[in-house]
């Protein structure tokens, strides 16, 4: 089911939407009617002060029909086409940042209904590298954001700090999407610095990796344990290997030493995706020092640079 704010608009646009069509239909040809005698009635025209003690509009009627198209317009923006989000921690550092508000396209993964959030209409799966928001399999009251690295029927293995994958192929294949057919290939990645991003005090190192079609930033922390034990187990694999089943996906964050991701809990089913991120709207930093007056929450300047769209 969708969340609590979804379930308030689409309950508050069928509200205020029946009121004013009842309204419509069945209270406001009276109204005219009563209008219309006491205007015969009269040899002047009748004001508007006189009308509204003649037939006076319910308030909740009026109030309805004021909000009903506003209302009715955000629930359809927000629940088919973009949803904001607010990034609230850093495991899709550094390619979002902790105070990035992303749009998150709605129909890319399929239109749902906004409530139950079963699928309408099919439009196309996720591919390799997007960057995905679905509910948390564990608990889908959470959004989470990661990225897609895993498609259904792929071997993922990462070891090392390095991601392999073995991809799906059909019969006689010999290559699909750019990767090798029946052998694990190894994701190519760069060092680009060692010095921009730091966890506590310990410098994280800056890499391009290089999915098929997509090349995109990750942090990795040289000195931090690999925690293998806590790795999710899937019967008939290795602690650090992974088969993508049918209408999964295997979602890892850009950080990936700080992302409780597919890892760690297993994978994504089709019906919990919400869409894709595609636009950082706005972003705000939130460096206020232990010496500051200000709350945490109020940021401290807006990150102009990073306005755009998402890699």
């Amino acid at each position: 089911m969708a969340g609590y704010f979804s379930v308030f608009l689409v309950l508050l646009t069928l509200g205020s939407g029946l009121i004013w069509l009842i309204d419509h239909l069945v209270y406001a040809p009276k109204r005219k009617e009563r209008i219309a005698l006491a205007q015969g009635a009269s040899e002047q025209p009748l004001d508007q002060d006189v009308i509204d003690q003649i037939a006076p509009v319910p308030a909740i009627t009026d109030s309805a029909k004021s909000i009903f198209p506003m209302i009715a317009a955000i629930t359809v923006f927000r629940s088919f086409i973009f949803e904001p989000f607010q990034i609230p921690s850093g495991s899709m550092m550094p390619t979002l940042l902790d105070g990035d508000f992303i749009l998150v396209q709605k129909y890319a993964y399929g239109i749902k209904d906004p409530v139950w959030r079963s699928q309408l209409v099919d439009v196309e799966d996720p591919k390799r590298g997007d960057i995905a928001v679905f509910k948390y399999p564990l608990d889908e009251r959470i959004d989470f954001i990661k990225r897609i690295v895993g498609l259904p029927g792929d071997r993922i293995v990462y070891r090392n700090r390095q991601l392999f994958i073995n991809p799906k192929c059909e019969e006689g294949e010999q290559n699909r999407d750019g990767l090798v057919c029946g052998e694990f290939n190894k994701i190519d990645v760069e060092i680009v610095n060692r010095d921009e991003f730091k966890q506590g005090s310990m410098p994280l190192v800056r890499l391009t990796e290089s999915l098929p079609d997509v090349e995109h930033d990750i942090l990795i922390n040289p000195k931090a344990l690999e925690l293998s034990e806590r790795y999710y187990q899937q019967a008939g694999t290795r602690r650090d290997e992974w088969v993508v089943p049918e209408n999964s996906y295997f979602a890892m964050g850009d950080n990936r030493n700080n992302s409780q991701d597919s890892r760690m809990w297993g994978f994504v089913p089709k019906e919990n995706l919400v869409g894709k991120a595609v636009f950082i709207w706005m972003s705000f930093d939130f460096e206020n020092g232990p010496d500051s007056l200000l709350p945490s929450w109020v940021p401290t300047g807006v990150r102009f640079e990073r306005l755009g769209n998402i890699q």
